[in-house]
């Protein structure tokens, strides 16, 4: 299958899913092929609110690809299920196995997702601004994705664009040639560097961006230690391959009510999260750059209840 075929499939599973009446978006590196800031990619991420997890998993449930039937991806999948991506949980799915097969990550919440999702849909798709939002992860491949993003947001007159320009060149430019909000320079702190034209907007940056880095691998640590007793029963439970999708679902839910924390990164503390991204990036960058942090707990609206 090719790179066209592949995406026409996903495309095609949105829209049999919002014929159903499921609310969904694409979110993720599909986006970015959209919005013309990545050429390719292998893989679909997407948003599906919690509502629709039983349409979803029915449609999932029909859907064949080159002779294989949707499943669960490996045993550290957690339920497609409200009660675990309310605490920031993703499910994955899979039609066949190898470098060959094609796959699937559901977002109940869209991760560091600052304002509702289900209000950014532009199409098919989840919006520029949601999509930059999600990718401030610990790799690097993410990071210039996102200053394209802001910078296509900013053009079209969204000043939303001003909190996803992480490219120190890009940012000075922008700011000769656009205004910035003084709530969102109070929100970014470095905007005030770029306005200025400050030489410390380099270091600001890079002290920022490993931030947003430490944030999301220090969550990643939290969510693998919850995630072991999980694997552990799911292992243990030694679902057939022949099972059909509802009935890997069934042992999965088994397993996580007696094994996976609902919300773990709350169970830990966000406060507590915070201060341990901040003390780890404190070890990584010049201690002048802590003061132009950004207030990211609004990022972390999507652990509310």
């Amino acid at each position: 299958m090719n790179d066209t075929e592949l995406h026409e499939f996903y495309l095609e599973t949105v829209r049999q899913l919002r014929r159903r009446g499921v609310l969904c978006a694409i979110t993720s590196g599909l986006a970015c092929v959209h919005y013309n800031v990545a050429e390719t990619t292998k893989d679909c991420d997407l948003l599906c609110h919690p509502d629709s997890f039983g349409a979803l998993l029915e449609v999932l449930s029909t859907l064949e690809r080159d002779g294989h039937q949707c499943r669960y991806r490996g045993n550290l999948s957690p339920p497609l299920d409200a009660r675990w991506h309310r605490g920031g949980w993703t499910s994955h799915f899979t039609w066949g196995h190898g470098p060959t097969a094609v796959t699937l990550d559901v977002f109940g919440r869209a991760l560091r997702g600052s304002t509702p999702w289900e209000h950014d849909i532009s199409g098919l798709f989840i919006s520029q601004h949601v999509v930059a939002e999600m990718k401030r992860t610990n790799r690097d491949k993410d990071w210039p994705f996102i200053s394209l993003l802001g910078e296509q947001l900013l053009e079209a007159g969204d000043p939303r664009g001003w909190l996803h320009l992480f490219d120190a060149e890009m940012l000075a430019r922008l700011a000769r040639r656009h205004d910035c909000p003084d709530e969102l320079m109070l929100r970014r702190p470095v905007l005030r560097l770029a306005k200025q034209g400050d030489s410390r907007l380099r270091v600001a940056l890079q002290a920022e961006r490993r931030f947003w880095e430490e944030l999301d691998r220090l969550r990643i640590e939290v969510l693998r230690r919850a995630l072991r007793p999980y694997l552990v029963a799911v292992a243990r439970a030694a679902i057939s391959d022949s099972a059909s999708l509802s009935e890997q679902h069934a042992v999965r839910i088994r397993c996580a009510e007696t094994s996976l924390a609902q919300s773990p990164l709350l169970e830990y503390g966000l406060e507590r999260h915070l201060a341990d991204a901040r003390e780890a990036t404190a070890q990584l960058v010049r201690p002048e750059a802590l003061e132009w942090l950004p207030d990211v707990t609004p990022n972390f609206s999507f652990l509310a209840p």
